[in-house]
């Protein structure tokens, strides 16, 4: 994977439920990916439920979407550090996941 081989350590979820799940038994991590079409679970109620749980002591959030109209307006608006559109080019990502961790 690009970002294993950057040197990030990375856990992955399938799905939103499963993201919970993980961040509710692990430590916080230092950034989220959070796809916003995912199944049984999509990124918007991810984040409202993340939101509701954890408050301001979320991670960076970088959403990832397809959707246009979802910009760096939206993303602040929901307590998301950036958005990245798709398709997506990982080294564009790499860079922008490294200035977040920064």
């Amino acid at each position: 994977m690009v970002f294993e081989r950057a040197g990030h350590v990375v856990a992955l979820a399938e799905n939103g439920q499963k993201a919970l799940e993980y961040l509710a038994n692990h430590t916080s991590p230092s950034l989220i990916l959070l796809d916003m079409l995912m199944p049984v679970l999509d990124g918007w109620h991810f984040l409202q439920i993340l939101h509701g749980t954890v408050g301001s002591q979320t991670p960076p959030i970088i959403v990832t979407t397809a959707n246009p109209s979802i910009g760096p307006d939206w993303a602040r608006a929901h307590g998301c550090a950036d958005v990245f559109h798709k398709p997506i080019d990982f080294d564009v990502l790499l860079e922008l996941v490294d200035k977040r961790l920064s």
